[in-house]
């Protein structure tokens, strides 16, 4: 299976606090790989270092079978795109202001969330938090990206609202998009998602495709799994 995206090895954190070590990633063409973990289990950490806005402590990334050390900026550049778990558009401009400095063409980005259409000329950071994520998710996407990192698009919305953008990474997958997503929602998540990787205590608890693992990865999340610290240090997400 081709690889658009992996690490081997890899070890994140912060300054010389390693959050979660050894860690063995890939995400292929047209596959969404799910990052699972309680808080603390350094799920975000591992999404910043895979997107260049960390450095790794150890090990290497890879971006279509290349050793990547560039930065966030770079990648981009490369076909990389980054929705953060927070704000991913510029909130003082307007959602056509935001539209017009995407990688890629603003009618497609609203074509995935026509929702967006009758908000254009408002400003981003008055856009509800549904509306807000729709727009970063749509930015990302516009320019047709080779693999797309997504953390958290969930936090904070209403169940409706966390279908609509799952979906749409979904759809995004069907076309060829390698996606790696980073979701508290575990359950919704687990119906998009081809592979999955559980982080627990900073490593690899369990790893490998959803339709192999589920019945064992239901039992550990019934048991409150998501509800713990995954480190026990209290560092990183």
């Amino acid at each position: 299976m081709t690889e658009i995206l992996g690490a081997r090895g890899l070890t994140v954190g912060y300054g010389t606090l390693a959050v979660a070590r050894e860690l063995e990633l890939s995400v292929a063409p047209g596959r969404v790989l799910l990052i699972l973990g309680p808080n603390g289990a350094g799920k975000t950490t591992t999404l910043l270092t895979l997107a260049g806005a960390l450095r790794p402590l150890a090990g290497e990334v890879f971006l279509e079978g290349e050793r990547v050390a560039s930065p966030l900026h770079r990648r981009v550049a490369q076909g990389l795109a980054f929705v953060p778990d927070e704000r991913g558009a510029i909130t003082r401009l307007t959602v056509d202001e935001n539209l017009r400095l995407c990688p890629g063409d603003p009618d497609r980005a609203l074509a995935l969330f026509p929702e967006l259409r009758e908000h254009r000329r408002r400003r981003a950071g008055l856009l509800s938090g549904g509306q807000q994520k729709m727009l970063a998710l749509a930015l990302a996407l516009s320019g047709e990206p080779k693999v797309l990192l997504a953390d958290e698009l969930s936090l904070g919305l209403a169940p409706r609202l966390v279908s609509r953008l799952l979906d749409a990474v979904r759809e995004a997958a069907g076309i060829g998009i390698g996606v790696v997503l980073v979701e508290q929602h575990a359950h919704q998540a687990l119906e998009i998602a081809d592979d999955v990787v559980l982080l627990a205590h900073g490593r690899v608890e369990m790893s490998g495709p959803v339709s192999e693992i589920r019945a064992d990865l239901e039992r550990v999340l019934a048991g409150g799994y998501m509800a713990g610290n995954g480190n026990g240090a209290g560092a990183g997400h």
